[in-house]
């Protein structure tokens, strides 16, 4: 009887202060594919190679999307024609494929393909919720990594 409740309740599982790599974005993601951006107002700090996209802020990268509150864009040359890095704030939300995360803030290194999401990360793949401090996304592997206190909600498969 225990067993048959087990199987058929959600799994919790919480794992503190350790690692937990997960896959993210099903599809590895190209980091060298053009990125678009588009908000409702744009700054551009020339002096030092940086550009502030805030409202509905959404940035697209193939199949990767990326929005949030305020978006800096940090330029890899001063003729800004290639983007290093993103940092976003405020209600950061990050979709690939099916799995999509939630966190306060999250820095994207173009050059390298790794996103790190920090503050309250939720991640959801299909029914499954995993959530931590951090979550570190390499998009060239498809692979993520969620530190802090990890906790994990997992859906057992039907057959």
């Amino acid at each position: 009887m225990m067993i048959a409740l087990t199987l058929v309740a959600p799994i919790f599982v919480a794992v503190p202060a350790m690692a937990q790599q997960v896959g993210f974005g099903g599809l590895k993601a190209d980091a060298s594919a053009p990125v678009e951006v588009s908000a409702d107002q744009l700054s551009v700090r020339q002096e030092d190679g940086h550009a502030v996209f805030s409202g509905n802020v959404v940035i697209g990268q193939g199949e990767m999307r990326l929005a949030a509150d305020q978006v800096t864009v940090e330029y890899a040359d001063a003729g800004q024609s290639r983007i290093k890095s993103l940092h976003a704030k405020g209600n950061v939300t990050l979709v690939s494929g099916e799995d999509a995360a939630e966190a306060a803030e999250a820095s994207y290194n173009v050059e390298a393909g790794e996103v790190v999401l920090t503050g309250d990360v939720v991640m959801t793949q299909g029914q499954n919720v995993l959530t931590g401090d951090r979550m570190q996304v390499d998009l060239a592997a498809g692979t993520a990594k969620v530190d802090g206190r990890v906790r994990s909600v997992l859906q057992p498969g039907t057959n």
